[in-house]
């Protein structure tokens, strides 16, 4: 399916180099809520693209990196809900809004969960939609490199390029070993769960059976803290994991 742009009015030129051109991808299957949507956003001065599918939303996000992602939740193809989970696994700096017609607290609840930054119930007002736009780009600095690199201690990870530095020596860890620390970065003295993590890291129900996360856990030890003075994870033993930057290990 083509992306669907509608108007070219109010849109920052490319070759306007004093201002960043935002992006923002709609995710939206019903036509009169999209056209409303998009034309608004337009008139905003935003460059819209528009997916009516959720599979097609998700690849779309996945192959060019939107400032902004607005959702529904009730989508032919993968749910919103969904497409949030596995796009904040692979991005978990990605703004997303969620815009559905389900207004239920537990309906709010589910989203935040599966990772929204916010959540809009429809009917909506445009000027609420596009203030809380622009505060969740100003909150998350979306329009910047930045926002995109973790650090804890002398540990950076970079979500964009896939990168992680310890005291800026390069690190080099698996697409599963940089999700498990992006996670555990993004959670720093916290302890972690074994069931929490193979839910956020791994999206699966914790099997008590196994030993996989600490043979994830143990692999990521070996990296990011063999060879340095201070370690950085931890064993809360019969809790969890935790990131946490102390002189002794607390094991």
């Amino acid at each position: 399916m083509q992306a669907v742009r509608i108007g070219n009015e109010g849109l920052i030129h490319k070759n306007d180099c004093s201002m960043e051109k935002v992006t923002i991808l709609v995710i939206e299957d019903d036509d009169r809520m999209a056209e409303l949507i998009c034309r608004g956003l337009e008139e905003n001065g935003f460059d819209v693209t528009l997916r009516t599918n959720g599979s097609e939303g998700l690849s779309a996000a996945f192959r060019q990196r939107f400032n902004l992602v607005i959702t529904d939740i009730m989508l032919p193809g993968l749910n919103g809900l969904e497409l949030c989970k596995q796009l904040k696994q692979t991005d978990d700096a990605y703004p997303v809004i969620m815009l559905t017609a389900l207004g239920t607290t537990d309906d709010k609840v589910d989203g935040f969960d599966a990772g929204a930054d916010d959540y809009m119930v429809k009917p909506f007002e445009m000027r609420e939609l596009t203030a809380r736009i622009h505060a969740l780009l100003k909150r998350s600095k979306a329009v910047h490199a930045g926002s995109h690199i973790l650090h804890f201690a002398d540990l950076e990870l970079n979500v964009q390029t896939k990168s992680v530095k310890r005291d800026g020596t390069e690190i080099n860890l698996t697409p599963k070993e940089f999700n498990l620390l992006a996670y555990m970065m993004a959670n720093p003295g916290r302890v972690l769960s074994k069931a929490e993590i193979a839910e956020k890291v791994w999206d699966m129900d914790f099997d008590s059976g196994t030993n996989f996360i600490e043979v994830y856990i143990s692999y990521l030890r070996r990296k990011i803290d063999k060879g340095f003075n201070h370690k950085l994870i931890h064993t809360k033993s019969g809790m969890g994991f935790i990131l946490k930057e102390e002189h002794e290990n607390p094991e």
